[in-house]
């Protein structure tokens, strides 16, 4: 075992596990939003917004994250209109094209979990702030949204922490993230063992750290309808 190799590696390592964040948090926020948008569709009363909501959570939810990945970074730069679009400006760079790929994907994920918490309120919370005369609208964003989301937040915990081990595919279109420095020192140093090691370990700590402050707000934040 190179102990010595181990701790050279780790301040790359760690300098490389930024990116990893920056990948997570930017998927994450968009995801979110996205999830949220499609929660609500997958609620429309209408067949088509309802059918086009599910069939995205599909798509995105039973391929893998790796195909999404290639897809979006290899499959649409084939695309000749493209390529002469604005588009273009996004979809050239793997790190871009890594965004899109991963927030698509927790979108999907992440609107199964906000429309299973909708679904989990209990109708006389919406009873009583209609006989208070709220609206609708105000019942909807200053109610049933906080009450889905604290309801998802072990779901959604998980989620968090599945996408960060998923942001680890970037290497494959040659993003230098955590694994992507870990597969360049091995590829240097033909020792995979000590520096999957470090890098391993760096992403437990991170898995650490998500579950803590996850489980930390579900205690904040639970309450009982």
């Amino acid at each position: 075992m190179d102990f010595e190799l181990m701790i050279n590696s780790f301040p790359k390592l760690l300098n490389a596990a930024v990116i990893t964040l920056k990948l997570l948090s930017v998927s994450l926020i968009v995801g979110l939003f996205i999830g949220l948008l499609f929660a609500i569709l997958r609620l429309n009363k209408n067949i088509f917004i309802n059918k086009f909501a599910y069939g995205y959570s599909y798509v995105f939810r039973g391929t893998p994250l790796l195909v999404q990945i290639f897809i979006i970074y290899f499959g649409l730069g084939q695309i000749e209109y493209l390529r002469s679009t604005f588009l273009w400006v996004i979809l050239k760079e793997p790190y871009w094209c890594a965004i899109i790929a991963f927030a698509l994907n927790t979108g999907a994920y992440t609107s199964e979990i906000l429309r299973s918490a909708f679904q989990t309120i209990q109708p006389g919370i919406i009873e009583a702030g209609k006989s208070l005369g709220i609206s609708n609208k105000i019942i909807f964003y200053k109610i049933q949204i906080p009450i889905a989301i604290r309801q998802s937040l072990p779901a959604y915990g998980n989620e968090i922490i599945l996408m960060m081990k998923g942001t680890s595919l970037a290497s494959t279109v040659t993003i230098m993230d955590l694994t992507g420095v870990a597969k360049y020192i091995i590829s240097t140093t033909f020792k995979p063992i000590e520096v999957f090691i470090v890098a391993g370990g760096i992403y437990l700590f991170m898995t650490f750290i998500i579950h803590n402050v996850i489980k930390y707000l579900e205690k904040k934040y639970s309450f009982s309808q």
